[in-house]
């Protein structure tokens, strides 16, 4: 590690502090985390939390009540959820008819090896690797540490890993860096990607990040770049 790399540890300590300790997640169940991000597109986590709770109250999670709602209510659903609603009814019925096809392995995600269970998952409508991840983790089914974009950003920041133009690549290097100060288990690697995306979104944002009021900012190798 490199020696003016702030550890893991005691940043997360640090965001712990500021922002409070993470609630568990409401959402285990697989499918139900796959359409938590298909009922919403570009939208933040409270018009994301109204679209689900309209699936979830009108139509329901399950995919046979997915595949036997009509077009109407899958429609009303997904104008809540912001753009191309339309095409996220689509999405949500295509879900469905893969949440049953696939039935057998959702259940056993937690038995499957993890590049298998990575597959399965990636089968459905804009389930990309990082977001396989994240089922896996949330759903406690493997014990991987999951990122979202804005917790990939914090920590290239902090200097761990390599950030490059191919977001991929920048993602392993990040996830590898950090993962390797973590005791691997569910609780540590849920309660990282929760802080580290609410950092991302609070303060330390893709563009006018709020520098002057993070922890971080002293041990923060972007920080320190722009003044040179």
């Amino acid at each position: 590690m490199p020696t003016d790399r702030m550890p893991l540890s005691v940043a997360l300590d640090a965001l712990e502090k500021m922002y409070g300790t993470p609630p568990p997640p409401k959402l285990r169940d697989p499918l139900e985390l796959i359409l938590w991000e298909e009922v919403g597109y570009l939208v933040d986590d409270d018009k994301r939390r109204a679209a689900f709770g309209a699936l979830k109250t009108k139509v329901g999670t399950r995919a046979e009540r997915i595949l036997g709602a009509t077009h109407g209510a899958l429609l009303s659903v997904a104008k809540l959820g912001g753009m191309n609603p339309e095409e996220r009814v689509e999405r949500l019925k295509k879900t469905a008819t893969l949440a049953l096809e696939h039935a057998r392995e959702l259940r056993a995600l937690a038995a499957l090896p993890l590049a298998t269970a990575k597959r399965v998952l990636g089968k459905f409508p804009g389930v990309g690797e990082p977001g396989a991840e994240k089922v896996l983790l949330f759903s406690r089914s493997q014990a991987v540490l999951a990122l979202d974009a804005n917790g990939v950003r914090v920590l290239a920041r902090l200097g761990y890993g390599s950030e490059t133009k191919n977001y991929a690549l920048t993602y392993r290097s990040v996830q590898k860096a950090a993962a390797a100060e973590l005791t691997p288990s569910f609780d540590a690697f849920i309660r990282t990607h929760v802080l580290l995306r609410q950092h991302g979104q609070d303060t330390c944002a893709r563009e006018a990040p709020r520098c002057e009021i993070c922890p971080l900012r002293t041990s923060c190798v972007w920080n320190r770049s722009r003044k040179d």
